[in-house]
Formats: C-alpha cells, structure tokens, sequence
C-alpha cells in the first residue's frame, strides 16, 4: 500500500471538520481543498465503492504442516515439513489448473528454502529464514505491505535476500545475522475497501506477536531484534508494538500507525521512520476521519516531528524501493539492525 510522509494534517478529524472554510491565502486554501478531495477519494474507495476486479478463485492447497513448537534445535525439521507442504501445494494447484501458483509453490519446495510456515491455501501466507536463525546475534523481521501473496512473493523475497547479503558484507567479524521474511497475514489490495482502514492490521497484528514470541524462542534474549515495516505492514507493527520484545521498529513507506505518536505505540523499542524523496504515498494527508462507524485513515505521519520518531534518510528513492540493493535506504536500514546509527535526513 502507499500512503505516505509529507507534512499534510496528522490529527483525527471527523468528516465536517474537513470543509474549514475562513479568509485564508490562496495557497493555503488550494492546499486544503486538494487534501479535502484526496481524503474523500480514500473515504470513497473505502467504504462506498465496490471493487471491480473480479475475486480470484480459491486455489486448493493442503493444511499447514502440524508441528510441535519449533525451538533452534528443530529448525532442520520445521524447514524440511514446509517443504513438503509447498510440494503438495504444487501439485493441487497445478491439478487445479493454476499454473502460476504451482510454479511459485514448486520455487518455495525447493532444497534451498528454510520456511518457518507454509500455507498455500488462498492468496497464501509464509515466513522465510535466510541465514542461521539458530546461532543470529541480529535478526530483522520484515513485514510487508499491500499486494503481497504467493503469487506476488519474489518481490518481498527479493528485499530481504538484499538486506541479508548487506548485512553479512557489514556486519562486525563475529555477528551473525538473519533476516525473517513474515508474510504471516492477508494484505489488503492496493485498489480495495480494506487498503485504508485497520481491519486487515487487527486480524494480523496478534499473528505478529504470536510469531515475536516464537522467535524469541529460537534465538533467546541475546538476539537483537529489527522489525521492519513496510507501507501497510506499519499499520500492523503500529497494532503490535505494545510490549512486543523487539529492539528496534522501523517503519518506512508508512501512512501512519493509528497511533497520534511514538510513544503512543506502548513500546521500548527504538522507533525509526523514513521515506523515499519520490515515494508516492508522501501526497496522501495523515488523517484520520469517522464515517459510517469506520474509521478511515491512519494518523500521524510518522516522519513528522510531531510523531516523535528517528527520522533517517531514504534517499531517492520510491515505494517499493526502500530494500533495493545499492539503496540509502537499505543501508540506513541494515545499520539500525546492525545496532548502529543510521545516516539522518538533512534538511
């Protein structure tokens, strides 16, 4: 999803409070009525227009593998079940008559795949290890946005692969790092009723935290622990934070968390936030509006110095761009789970 930074109104307002009228300059009254309309459009997309694009199909796949808790010990196990999960995927799908989903099912069996889960029913879910999960001194989580499913995973999988091999050429002699690819809920569309409201966030964030503990389980207490989210996925790390053990939490391409601030978040995590100089969501106002008993928006930019976070550069970038390797971005970020300082904005 994309909604992102610029300094556009950040406090909840409800839908009168947006037709301000008043002797304003003429800039300042264009700026309002263009954030009026914006916001409307959103309002609209959210809870009055149907979708046009027609649902896809289920697509049949077996249940999940059943396996006892994972600890560093069976990782071996968990990975081989997963793997054979995604195999039998593969096959049902391709039974069905999807070949596409077979083929991404048929890539995630592969010999060289770590999956702590594997569910390929529906639009599918899936959290992926790269690198020694069992033995990290510095693990990221990351935790995408809209759009994201089996059938869309190598873009996800692409941006963590990059971040791990940043991290492995960074790291100080003696740490050992993993990043963990958590596509563990359903994303809304980017064109859906769901893309600018909490619903999707509220199922997943109790997944989310589920999975932190889990984790911590593998790696104990001495693993540092980066949670970065992207886009909607800060939606999501925003209705998780509360008492969540992790050390840091990153959100980059945010529309906002439905938090007013950082420390609204109920957390003692440091809190990070960027975005990218062309990121598109920076033109969507931070607002939050009540209508019809939903509410539309997500708040504060977390960018903006009244959300209270460490701000740091993105450089140029755009949406989808914050793990691109040779980025700002990516290197800002491997810095923060590194544990180090990462590069501020400037200006």
């Amino acid at each position: 999803m994309g909604l992102t930074t610029g300094a556009a109104a950040t406090q909840s307002v409800a839908p009168e409070q947006l037709s301000g009228s008043g002797r304003t300059a003429p800039r300042r009254h264009r700026s309002r009525r263009w954030r009026r309309a914006l916001l409307a459009s959103l309002i609209t997309a959210a809870v009055v227009v149907p979708l046009s694009a027609a649902t896809r199909p289920e697509i049949p796949a077996p249940a999940p593998a059943a396996l006892a808790p994972v600890t560093a010990a069976t990782l071996g196990e968990a990975y081989a079940a997963n793997r054979a999960n995604a195999a039998a995927a593969s096959r049902m799908a391709a039974a069905h008559g999807d070949g596409e989903r077979a083929a991404a099912d048929r890539a995630m069996a592969g010999p060289g795949r770590s999956f702590l889960t594997f569910d390929g029913r529906g639009s599918g879910r899936a959290t992926e290890v790269f690198g020694d999960l069992a033995h990290a001194d510095r693990v990221a989580v990351l935790v995408p946005g809209s759009d994201t499913s089996l059938d869309t995973y190598d873009r996800f999988r692409a941006g963590a692969l990059a971040l791990q091999e940043r991290l492995t050429r960074e790291a100080r002699h003696g740490i050992r790092t993993a990043v963990v690819a958590w596509l563990g809920y359903e994303t809304p569309g980017t064109v859906s009723t769901t893309v600018t409201t909490t619903g999707r966030a509220e199922e997943a964030a109790p997944r989310l935290r589920e999975f932190i503990r889990q984790l911590r389980g593998i790696t104990g207490e001495r693993a540092g622990v980066s949670l970065l989210c992207h886009s909607y996925g800060s939606v999501v790390c925003g209705r998780a934070a509360s008492g969540l053990d992790v050390d840091d939490i990153a959100l980059v391409g945010s529309p906002g968390t439905g938090a007013d601030s950082a420390a609204g978040l109920h957390t003692g995590a440091r809190v990070w936030a960027a975005h990218g100089a062309d990121d598109w969501v920076a033109n969507v106002p931070h607002m939050k509006a009540d209508l019809f008993g939903t509410t539309v928006g997500f708040g504060t930019d977390p960018v903006s110095p009244a959300f209270g976070a460490r701000v740091f550069a993105a450089g140029d970038g755009g949406h989808s761009d914050y793990f691109r390797p040779g980025t700002t971005s990516l290197a800002n970020l491997t810095r923060i789970v590194l544990g180090d300082d990462p590069e501020a904005t400037h200006g």
